[in-house]
């Protein structure tokens, strides 16, 4: 059976390029029929934050993708990590190392006059004498120092590390008891089950020292699949700059999660010429094996693209609840459908969306300048006033049909076309020359407001004297 699991650190907000990781984990146990955890990471606790690993859990709450079992912290398993680290100590895997700061810099001195690499020289790995006085020690495991460090990543393929170019007896427990970063990740993956490790290349330089925690605990090695980080359009490390980073900064900015994860999955991974997914459609197909050994670009303008294609197809329930967290309830309006329809075809987010919403079923409480200085005249504002008697005699005029068809007899009457009426009827019912199609704004609003509205401006027309 599959096992991934998503760790992050609690040192602040869940990342963009984490979030990736975490879905990439996600879909490949869902795939197999698996099994997804979540592990908090939070041994330093000078660095994390309650807040920090709410807003993780936050994040995972708003995507939807939920994990197995109750999530796992690592500052509740200490007893579990000294269990295993005195394991290597019995085992003569590991050894106390009672080197103190003095000597440590006076090595990595002489090394730097020989223009070596600063390393630690493995002075007390087979210590057997007297520990100094006053030197709190810290735990080394014995490492090769000699051959190679193999294994086959997913991504990146077959991987080789020269034991003698990038190891020493690295610690595995500092001198305050507390374990260390690569020590607990892999006694964790081992005891966990996690048998696929999804992650970050960044991660790449720890893996042979955690594959040598492995075999030193005799545990089974899992499979890795590196992933090439997520670039700005400038080929740089992704930034504020850039767009946002925090995860939930994007339900903020009016991105709905079907998007963002869309977004994400095609950042390193594709099937054809494919763009759109359904998560269920991710679930089917996803294979990390496939995933693009090139770093990705982040493409703002590809969200946007995204997000505006699910805005168009979402459910209208649930667009309506999405719009609730911008402080606009249309669930109780008659004409919420075609309101929806009215707005969705041009918004790129729900903010845009929202904004839209409110500019129609919120009566104007000004009017553009430039528009009317550009649209009114005395012509018009004759042609406003009989479409407005005219509206106000019609039997319940309720669909966008009717309020076009009272136009166009007007209009046909006038001899005019309906460029001559449609932006003074716009100015009048939202205060702009920029809307949905007026006779669906009208369909929205009802005979009763749309008049109302229309004499508003007519009468602040005529007073302001232009």
């Amino acid at each position: 059976m599959v096992v991934t699991r998503f760790a992050p650190s609690p040192t602040g907000y869940l990342h963009i390029g984490g979030l990736r990781t975490a879905l990439y984990s996600y879909l490949w146990a869902r795939r197999m029929g698996g099994k997804f955890l979540l592990r908090i990471e939070d041994t330093d606790q000078k660095r994390n934050s309650v807040e920090a690993a709410q807003a993780i859990e936050e994040a995972f709450a708003w995507c939807g993708m939920e994990h197995d079992s109750e999530v796992v912290y690592q500052s509740s398993r200490m007893a579990i990590y000294q269990e295993h680290i005195q394991k290597l100590l019995d085992g003569g895997k590991a050894y106390y190392c009672y080197m103190s700061k003095e000597e440590l810099d006076a090595l990595r001195e002489d090394q730097t006059a020989r223009k070596e690499r600063p390393k630690y020289d493995g002075r007390y790995r087979d210590f057997t004498g007297t520990p100094p006085e006053g030197i709190a020690p810290v735990v080394r495991i014995k490492a090769p120092f000699e051959g190679e460090i193999r294994f086959h990543d997913g991504v990146k393929g077959d991987m080789r590390f020269q034991a003698a170019d990038i190891l020493d007896d690295f610690i595995i427990a500092r001198s305050d008891g507390t374990p260390t970063y690569n020590f607990v990740v892999a006694v964790d993956d081992a005891l966990m089950g996690v048998n696929h490790v999804i992650r970050g290349d960044d991660h790449l330089s720890n893996t042979p020292k955690q594959i040598i925690i492995y075999e030193a605990l005799g545990f089974d090695v899992p499979k890795f699949f590196h992933v090439p980080m997520i670039l700005n359009a400038s080929g740089k490390k992704l930034s504020k700059r850039d767009g946002a980073t925090d995860v939930m900064e994007y339900p903020k900015m009016g991105y709905l999660k079907e998007a963002l994860l869309n977004f994400l999955v095609r950042l390193g991974w594709s099937h054809g010429d494919q763009e759109i997914f359904s998560m269920e459609e991710m679930r089917t197909l996803f294979d990390p094996n496939t995933i693009n050994a090139s770093a990705s670009a982040f493409n703002a303008q590809k969200l946007d693209w995204l997000n505006a294609h699910y805005i168009k197809t979402l459910p209208h329930e649930a667009l309506v609840k999405e719009l609730k967290r911008f402080d606009v309830d249309v669930s109780a309006h008659p004409q919420q459908i075609l309101l929806i329809d009215a707005l969705r075809e041009r918004a790129k987010t729900l903010v845009e969306l929202a904004a839209g919403v409110r500019t129609i079923i919120e009566a104007p409480k000004a009017y553009d300048e430039k528009a009317v200085s550009k649209f009114m005249s005395p012509e018009t504002l004759e042609l406003l006033e009989l479409f407005c008697a005219a509206i106000q005699t019609q039997e319940e005029p309720t669909c966008v049909e009717d309020f076009e068809g009272v136009a166009k007899t007007l209009l046909e009457a006038h001899g005019v076309g309906l460029g001559k009426l449609a932006q003074p009827i716009r100015i009048s019912l939202v205060g702009s020359a920029v809307s949905p199609s007026v006779f669906h704004v009208m369909a929205v609003l009802g005979q009763e407001e749309s008049v109302a509205r229309m004499k508003r401006f007519i009468t602040f027309y005529k007073e302001s004297g232009k």
